[in-house]
Formats: structure tokens, sequence, C-alpha cells
């Protein structure tokens, strides 16, 4: 029996003590960070750039299966993805945590290791945030900070007809890893004995419980000289993320089926489901990746890097937005993804 310390015996100011005392600074940028009233940062001239996150258990996540280490890192990763939409690159992060008394000090310490790993893995600096208790479940609010150059931030408006459209990575994934775990969980509830059969799943399990921020798309864009004319993470599927770049840059815009890349272990996930891989990117979400715009003249600083592909082109806002079927068919994209109000 492993032992349970009660969040209670330490206090809401002997808690924070004990989750941030490990706490490891990576930026010059931070000045000044937990322990007091208010953190102090300075970019030294750069502009800052800020996102934030609320992540509700039963909304966001399923602690049933969801570990709560590989929680801590997600809430980081997800925020910083934010930030990288933006091209910038992610200094500092602000937590705020609140819990019911079913959350031991053992179990936030679990949390926690997450969050550190994951800033570890970012280089970035957790500076403050607060914790309270929650009358049922786990509540986060994650606020991510960044620094880009002047003038060097990518917004969803400014993508131009005759532009390409790019994404990086692979798609569809990390809803296919959750479809696996839902199937897991509904049989574990029917049956206690049944262990999860999660064989040869761990790509798509992997991307829904441990999903990356392309913190290293950003560094790359840096190195050779690129810069998006818009941008946006695939947090809610492919199609929703296109339709919001053409609306906000008043454009439309031709997606070619064959070139969404979907991955092996995807595609086998997907017919094991009886599902269209295509679909699932289309539509699932949670994946994580930039979906970006280029000029044409940029299009050599790319075409060597195996981690973006070239999707389709913009058009005139009046075409709208289409996909062309690998059987050479026409259809209007329609926006599928992730509704947090459904």
């Amino acid at each position: 029996m492993s032992e349970r310390t009660e969040v209670s015996s330490l206090g809401e100011f002997g808690l924070i003590d004990h989750l941030t005392k490990n706490v490891e600074i990576h930026n010059a940028s931070s000045i000044l960070g937990v322990g007091d009233d208010a953190a102090v940062i300075d970019h030294f001239g750069k502009q800052t750039v800020i996102t934030n996150d609320l992540l509700i258990e039963g909304v966001h996540f399923d602690l049933m299966y969801t570990p709560l280490k590989h929680l801590g890192y997600k809430t980081v990763a997800v925020n910083i993805s934010d930030i990288c939409a933006m091209n910038a690159t992610p200094t500092q992060i602000i937590l705020g945590i609140g819990f019911s008394n079913r959350f031991s000090v053992e179990a936030l310490d679990e949390f926690y290791e997450g969050v550190y790993t994951a800033c570890d893995t970012y280089k970035v600096d957790l500076i403050g945030g607060d914790t309270s208790s929650s009358q049922k479940g786990f509540i986060i609010s994650c606020t991510a900070i960044g620094e880009v150059a002047p003038d060097k931030f990518v917004t969803r408006k400014g993508a131009q007809k005759s532009e390409l459209l790019c994404v990086t990575g692979d798609l569809g994934a990390a809803y296919l890893g959750l479809l696996l775990l839902e199937r897991e969980k509904k049989i574990y509830l029917e049956n206690p004995q049944i262990q999860p059969d999660l064989e040869n799943e761990k790509y798509t399990v992997g991307r829904i419980l441990k999903p990356e921020a392309r913190v290293d798309l950003i560094d790359f864009f840096a190195q050779n000289n690129v810069t998006p004319t818009s941008m946006i993470d695939v947090s809610d599927g492919l199609s929703s993320e296109i339709l919001h770049l053409c609306k906000q840059s008043n454009v439309g815009c031709v997606l070619y089926e064959e070139k969404i890349p979907i991955g092996e272990e995807t595609r086998a996930a997907a017919f094991k489901f009886n599902l269209d891989p295509t679909a699932c990117a289309l539509s699932g979400g949670e994946d994580y990746e930039l979906l970006f715009t280029l000029k044409q003249d940029d299009y050599d600083k790319i075409k060597d890097n195996t981690d973006i592909s070239v999707i389709g082109y913009l058009t005139d806002e009046e075409a709208g937005a289409n996909i062309i079927t690998k059987g050479g068919n026409k259809y209007a994209i329609t926006a599928q993804g992730w509704n947090a109000f459904k």
C-alpha cells in the first residue's frame, strides 16, 4: 500500500512550497519566479506572447486512463503549442490547479513530475500559479508566455492567394488513440477482470496522452529564414483549422486528400474501427501539429524537411475551401472537429 499524505496536513503555502521546491530556471528572461506575490520577466527588447488554457476533468481528460504524470506533461505541451502557432519561442508558464479531497499530496506530486519533465523538455520556467480546493474533480488553468523578435509573430490572418498550404508531422493519430482508450474503458467497466488490450497501439495512444508541441519547427523556421504568412496549431481537426485560416485571411483553398500526412500506425488503427483515416485526420483533433501558409518563393527552404508536407494551395475567397479526393472529386471542406460547448 503506497503512502498517502493528505493535502490538509501541509496547508496551502506548505503545499505550494512542496510542489515548487524543485523549480529550475532555464531562461534569463525569468527575473523573479515562484515565491513572491507575482513573477517578473524581462524579454530584453523582444515582444511577449501570452496564451491560456483551461482543462477540466470529465470534459478535457478522463483520469480512468490518463496517468497524472502524462496529464502534467500534456498541460504544458498544449499551451506551448499555442505559443509555437504564433512563431514564438516559449519561455515561462504559470499554473493554477483546483482539486477535490480525493487527491493526495502523492497524486499532485505525480502531476507536477509531468509538468517539470515538460518544462525541462521545452526549456520553459514555471514562475507562479495558485492552488485551490474544488468540490469535484481536477481543474487546471495554465498560462504560457513566449518571446518573439519584433514583428516576427505570425497570426491566422495574412495568407494570400496562390500561397502554399503546409502542415507538420502526421494527423489523425490522437483521435484514434482516444477511441482505443474509450473502448478499453468500456470493456473494463463491464468486466474489471479484463486487462486493457493496447498491444501495438503505442503510437496512437501516446499521441493523445503525451502530445508534443512543435518547438523544433519554430527553430527550423528561424534557422532557415522562413516566416509563414499565417499559422495555427491543429487542436480541433485539420478541416476546422483550415477554415479558420481561410476565414481570417479572406482566402479560399484547395486541399489534396492524397497529400494529407497519415502514419501507418494511424491507418491500421482506423481500419480496426472501420473508419476512414482521412476523416480521422480532418475531424479528429488534438494532434498539435502546425498548419501554416507559405509564399511559393520559400518552397526551396522547406522542401527537404521530411516533417513538413505541402497539402494544397490558397485560392480566391469566392472559390471557397475545397478538398480534392483521391478519386478526383471535389467537395467543400466542412468543420466537424471538437466543439467545447456541444
